[in-house]
């Protein structure tokens, strides 16, 4: 008994010494450290910015490379600032001949626009073997044999470093790269509309690509492309065709972020893609952070880059954002944080606990959790329980500029195409799949059904009665009601699948749906969707695949219907609708219109608008496309989220920002507060470990008594 005392003891010291909790993910060594700490559900696919283009993969890319601007991190409305330029660049706009036009020129007469972008001098990038040379200045890493390759497993392997100063061909490099036959890069459709030359120079890539010899590389210096030329060390040029003020949107994407070609070099060589040491999985940046771990199957770290050239904390911001504390930091040196740590987390359920236990920082919130934390007011006003309250957890909500849909393959021949039949067909699909219910129950009211494609906030969007789909809607009462399931079947009928079956073939109709679903709480919503399209007599078989692969059949056209949502890259309309602008296909043009949709209606005036200043012209060609779309019914219009995030009391300077894609560097975190809630929360409870030792003493007790009885007779 006395040993068990002892033992329990023993235990409760340990537990108050003030080493971490035993139930801590991390190590030991970081307690107390500047780190941050979040997750990843599944691999970023690209690292490399010419590929990028989705959210959990702009996660990192973010932090990591600069394109030229940014947006300020506490203004609304949304404003670009420089990053890497020195100023914002502005158009000079020429005719046909070339001649200088008028800032204030119709779009009609600009034949080209014309931008030149400064770059700060002095900055320089993350360390990295690809710039590390020998006393020579050669390069001591771009000339690998299978020998020097084989102890290599990963970019820490090597052992020496170096950077240079960033230079303007290095963003020319880039821009060249989208256009490589071999990257694929998602907007070169788009872009090759409006940068000179860029659709001629993919092609003469091609015959370059062509004619290179077995496991040489293309070396994209050797070729110039028209509309992009270096004018000095600092500054380089783009011309464009006509004009396209949304240009300097995506001057503050990854897209344009620079890349040096010492990198592309260094990675192209022979046995770097077997041992996964490319721009996907190792980027190569200016930016406050560099990936310093990729472990896809356990966790990625973002550490600070010791050559960052420096940036402060915002010196101003919204009226409010003082007294919200969000400008105590302002003018301090950028990044807070020293090292971010994400780790791999499949399943909500653990992450939320985990969340709780304090080990994450911030946490979004699921279905399942919402009740848990949040509660809202009979004004609608939304707050956390007490049971956050008392761990000093905040809540911040944000209306997103984000869609999320289901689409149809325009390109299948059951569900695709301009006939009026297919048109009927998803329509009645679109009536019947009831988004209200679907935010009611899978999103705890968080969001609002979609009427078109563009969200609220945007320009060309219309609240009220002016801004319903007529063929899914009715205004009734002063809102919208989703028309009623026996319109759905009158549709399917006129569609020619009475009661879900082929008029001509009597089979029934059987339709689908390819969907990334990670965990068991998404079983409920698969379940949810296929009752929807039961409603009117239509059987949905759902396919459900990995992210990566997901994007594989959508990118070869390979999917009838599918699941997919859009973040806003920029605040424009014309951000949403080239969504499904036909030149901007999938299939064939390697564009984010997934869809496959070709309207040549609709095309026209996607045209037209595209680079005009909002106003009431611009207004009234947004409407009539809107107009054609919701009458072709290529997406099942889905919803528009609200963002509801919870944060720690030592997790700071938070500010919910749709546009921002480099926010990390702005937070700041107290790790000694974290340190201090995670032994308060965590506490071992050692009484049943105590309560089991006397138990297993009481009952080894008289084998003990037994077995010393016969040693002591054995003795006499």
């Amino acid at each position: 008994m006395r040993l068990s005392l002892l033992f329990v003891l023993s235990l409760s010291l340990l537990a108050a010494c003030g080493a971490p909790p035993w139930n801590s993910p991390y190590s030991a060594s970081e307690e107390g450290k500047n780190i941050s700490y979040s997750s990843f559900s599944e691999r970023p696919k690209h690292l490399d910015p010419a590929q990028s283009y989705s959210s959990n993969e702009i996660t990192f890319t973010g932090q990591i490379y600069e394109p030229p601007l940014q947006y300020h991190y506490l203004k609304r409305p949304y404003e670009l600032i420089p990053l890497a330029a020195s100023e914002l660049p502005k158009p000079l706009f020429l005719d046909a001949q070339g001649k200088p036009l008028a800032a204030n020129a119709a779009p009609e007469k600009i034949a080209f626009s014309v931008y030149d972008i400064h770059i700060k001098p002095g900055i320089r990038y993350q360390p990295h073997p690809a710039f590390a040379r020998d006393a020579q200045g050669e390069f001591l890493y771009h000339h690998l044999a299978p020998a020097d390759l084989a102890k290599i497993n990963k970019l820490a392997d090597f052992r020496q470093t170096g950077t240079r100063e960033l230079e303007a061909a290095d963003y020319v490099h880039q821009i060249k790269r989208l256009a490589h036959p071999k990257l694929s890069s998602p907007i070169f459709g788009l872009m090759s509309e409006y940068i000179v030359g860029l659709k001629e120079y993919a092609q003469e890539l091609a015959k370059a690509q062509k004619a290179l010899a077995p496991g040489a590389t293309l070396d994209l210096t050797r070729y110039p492309l028209a509309g992009v030329e270096v004018v000095d060390r600092h500054t380089y040029r783009v011309r464009l065709k006509g004009k396209y003020p949304q240009f300097l949107y995506w001057l503050a994407m990854p897209f344009f972020s620079p890349i040096p070609p010492e990198a592309d070099r260094f990675y192209s060589q022979p046995g770097m893609v077997e041992k996964n040491l490319t721009l996907d999985w190792f980027p190569v940046g200016t930016g406050p952070y560099m990936l310093a771990e990729n472990d896809p199957n356990r966790l990625m770290v973002l550490e600070r880059n010791p050559n960052f050239h420096g940036e402060t904390y915002p010196t101003e911001g919204e009226p409010g954002d003082a007294a919200a504390g969000l400008l105590q930091d302002a003018g301090k040196p950028l990044p807070f944080v020293d090292r971010v740590v994400f780790s791999l987390e499949k399943e909500g359920i653990p992450y939320w606990n985990k969340f709780l236990q304090g080990y994450y920082d911030a946490s979004g919130i699921s279905s399942d959790s919402f009740d848990q934390a949040v509660r809202v007011a009979t004004q609608g006003e939304a707050d956390v329980t007490d049971l956050m309250k008392e761990k000093g957890i905040r809540l911040q909500t944000a209306v997103t500029v984000t869609n999320y849909y289901y689409g149809f393959n325009m390109l299948d021949p059951v569900v695709g195409g301009y006939s009026e039949r297919t048109r009927k067909l998803r329509r009645a699909i679109s009536i019947a799949v009831d988004y209200e219910e679907f935010i009611s129950i899978f999103a705890n009211g968080r969001g609002i059904p979609a009427q078109g494609p563009l969200p609220p906030g945007i320009f060309g969007f219309h609240e009220g009665a002016a801004g319903i789909n007529p063929y899914v809607y009715d205004w009734v009462d002063g809102k919208p009601r989703r028309k009623s399931i026996e319109v759905a079947r009158k549709l399917l009928v006129e569609a020619g699948y009475p009661n879900g079956r082929d008029a001509k073939t009597g089979k029934p109709l059987l339709l689908y749906l390819d969907i990334t679903a990670s965990g068991p709480e998404d079983k409920a919503r698969l379940d949810w969707i296929r009752k929807q399209f039961k409603k009117i007599d239509v059987q949905l078989v759902v396919r459900n695949t990995d992210y990566n692969r997901f994007q594989d059949k959508i990118r070869k056209g390979n999917a009838q219907i599918f699941h997919w949502g859009w973040n806003g890259d920029y605040p424009d309309s014309e951000n949403f609708l080239f969504l499904l602008y036909g030149p901007n296909a999938r299939v064939g043009k390697e564009g984010e219109n997934s869809a496959n949709y070709g309207n040549a209606e609709f095309n026209r005036l996607f045209e037209r608008m595209k680079n005009m200043d909002n106003g009431p012209e611009r207004q009234m060609i947004i409407d009539q496309m809107i107009e054609i779309v919701r009458r072709d019914a290529p997406w099942i219009w889905g919803f528009h989220p609200k963002q509801y995030s919870l944060y720690h009391a030592w997790y700071q300077n938070i500010k919910p920002n749709m546009m921002v894609s480099n926010g990390l560097k702005y937070v700041r975190v107290d790790p000694q507060l974290r340190a201090r809630k995670q032994r308060e929360w965590n506490q071992p409870i050692l009484w049943p470990i105590g309560l089991l030792a006397v138990v297993l003493v009481a009952a080894l007790a008289p084998a003990v008594v037994v077995y010393r009885r016969k040693e002591r007779m054995g003795a006499k």
